[in-house]
């Protein structure tokens, strides 16, 4: 064989070989997308990994109905609560990869991220996010017999005796807990954390007057501050709440730039066929979009969230961030 007749065979047996890898690419692509045209061809089940009831239950139980009017399957909630979150996802991160068991978060797991370095899990690298749904603002209350009329004079109470005014919290690493830390932080005082198994007990203590203060759900606690029980001094987004439009943000109330709230989004294990996830996305994108689900979610001063799933990945990383430095500051710790 002369060196021309080798040269054209080699290039044969490249384009041979690029031919079936092309080939083999086209097929797989077409693949995916038939296999997102036709998901889910089977029930969904989203894991809540938190209790019954609770406002991440009751929104993804919403979700859930509105994805199977929108897909025309069954979606299914299924609780399973526990380790601050932990056994719930840990249970979906080991799921199969393809679209038929998501996970329900909230900015839990954004704290969870350091403040349990040692869980079986990380969530930026074993799940792909999907999609925020929706954001929802906290009241900061007391109890009446505090003295304390608005948060000036609460921040001057807890600089007069530093550790002396108690907080009360779900536990350690929820939301309420680490909205309590944040204002600690940026106030410039120091608070007595008492976490406390569920909320509904911390918010009897604060009620009781066992412990002074609490960052808590507007509508939840909006029936104890209508009825005297507690004293609302602000909410924690950055604009007013429309449940309690009349109190100023902690940030009007003097704290610049505080802002906590608690957010709800949908994850996916790793993996998961990125048509699929657009797909899901796409449908919650229209769901939040509703009048109805809006105006719903606004009396319960919830605000519908609408990212694409890169847009929800650089939201988390930042979440993730702004709480790592709030548990590094105030020495949270949690045995693992």
């Amino acid at each position: 064989m002369n060196k021309r007749s080798g040269a054209r065979s080699h290039l044969r047996r490249i384009c041979k070989v690029l031919v079936v890898g092309l080939t083999a690419g086209l097929l797989a692509s077409f693949a995916m997308r038939s296999y997102a045209q036709e998901y889910p061809t089977r029930p969904v089940t989203i894991v809540v990994p938190y209790g019954a009831g609770g406002s991440a239950d009751v929104y993804g139980r919403v979700i859930a109905q509105q994805l199977q009017l929108a897909l025309k399957q069954s979606f299914i909630v299924e609780d399973r609560p526990g380790a601050g979150a932990i056994i719930g996802s840990q249970f979906v991160a080991q799921s199969r990869a393809d679209g038929y068991t998501l996970l329900l978060i909230s900015n839990t797991h954004a704290v969870n991220e350091t403040l349990f370095p040692k869980k079986p899990f990380k969530l930026m690298s074993d799940f792909v996010p999907v999609a925020p749904i929706n954001s929802s603002d906290l009241v900061l209350v007391v109890n009446p017999k505090l003295g304390v009329n608005n948060v000036a004079d609460l921040i001057k109470l807890a600089k007069s005796k530093p550790g002396a005014v108690s907080f009360a919290s779900s536990g350690y690493g929820t939301p309420y807990h680490m909205a309590g830390e944040l204002f600690a932080e940026m106030a410039g005082i120091s608070l007595l954390h008492v976490p406390y198994k569920d909320s509904s007990q911390a918010r009897t203590d604060l009620i009781g007057g066992q412990v002074d203060m609490m960052f808590d759900a507007t509508t939840t606690m909006e029936g104890f501050i209508r009825g005297g029980q507690v004293k609302a001094l602000a909410t924690t987004g950055d604009a007013r709440s429309h449940v309690l439009p009349n109190l100023p943000t902690v940030s009007e109330a003097g704290v610049p730039k505080y802002n906590a709230v608690i957010w709800l989004g949908l994850v996916a294990p790793k993996n998961t066929p990125p048509a699929v996830v657009d797909k899901l996305n796409a449908e919650l994108a229209k769901i939040v979009a509703k009048p109805e689900i809006r105006a719903a979610w606004e009396t319960q001063g919830a605000l519908p969230m609408t990212m694409s799933p890169s847009q929800f990945a650089q939201f988390l990383n930042g979440d993730i961030k702004k709480w790592a430095d709030v548990v590094k500051v105030s020495g949270a710790k949690v045995d693992q």
